[in-house]
């Protein structure tokens, strides 16, 4: 093994960090992914690092309230509209919402993690209605709502890996790696 922290895994830089991009963006979306062992455990450094950023930020937060105007809709979901000065304006209802503002860290460790992760979109199971039904996954939020409470109480070691055996074409080590 050379000295330097990182293994290549053949790649060229921009290809190396694009599949671990993808590979964690994965593993912390689906909980587990399949892969090799190397690049399982390029991966685990990484993942680990930004589930503990999630765990360490996820409280971090003032539950703040503001007013919003949202747009008032009829029993149809349209929208009403009245008549100003001859003019159809749609009419707004002040709303009071309670809102999560992050405190300055973790506005910092949400745009870290936003600066790796890729955009997940969801895509129906079936198939069918795709255009409409797709949604985009706010991969963030999942950390610190979903992942990082699970983790609160654990030091590291957020990930399992799993050997499954050798490939049969290259003989490469398969692993699953998965949130454990």
């Amino acid at each position: 093994m050379h000295a330097s922290g990182y293994r290549k895994l053949g790649k060229t830089t921009p290809q190396r960090k694009a599949l671990l991009r993808n590979q964690v963006t994965n593993l912390l979306y689906h909980g587990k992914i399949k892969t090799t062992e190397t690049r399982a455990k390029e991966v685990r450094r990484i993942a680990e690092k930004m589930i503990t950023l999630a765990v360490k930020e996820r409280d971090n937060f003032d539950e703040v309230e503001v007013s919003a105007k949202v747009a008032k809709k009829d029993s149809n979901g349209k929208r009403v509209k009245e008549v100003v000065n001859g003019k159809k304006v749609t009419v707004y209802d002040e709303v009071k919402k309670t809102v999560k503002k992050d405190k300055p860290s973790r506005l910092a460790a949400r745009r870290q993690l936003l600066s790796y992760l890729y955009p997940v979109t969801e895509v129906p199971a079936d198939g069918k209605k795709v255009r409409k039904n797709t949604k985009k996954v706010d991969m963030v939020a999942k950390m610190f709502d979903e992942i990082a409470p699970k983790y609160a109480d654990r030091n590291g070691g957020y990930t399992r890996i799993v050997k499954l055996g050798a490939r049969k074409g290259d003989g490469a080590m398969e692993v699953i790696i998965e949130l454990v």
